[in-house]
């Protein structure tokens, strides 16, 4: 998850200035974010990115200033013949 465009980002601004301090003059931009996985079983990938985010627009992400993007990875569960999605990429 990241800020979105229009919001301010001061620990991108903070980043960026830290890295002008070191040297890094070329660094003209820099957005801060967060990257959450996700365990869980869903019968489809269909349904495991519909839940996924329904879960970033009610609880893991704030849709006002922030936007996400969703990466499912299908898995072999070692504890049941259904696979398991693994949502990450979170941003």
């Amino acid at each position: 998850m990241s800020l979105k465009e229009v919001v301010n980002d001061p620990q991108g601004l903070a980043i960026r200035d830290g890295l002008h301090m070191l040297g890094y003059a070329e660094v003209d931009r820099v957005r801060a974010g967060k990257y959450l996985q996700l365990w869980f079983s869903a019968p489809d990938e269909p349904t495991a990115r519909q839940r996924v985010v329904a879960m970033c627009e009610k609880l893991l992400a704030n849709p006002v200033i922030e936007t996400f993007s969703v990466q499912l990875t299908v898995e072999a569960s070692s504890a049941a013949a259904e696979p398991a999605a693994s949502a990450s990429g979170l941003e």
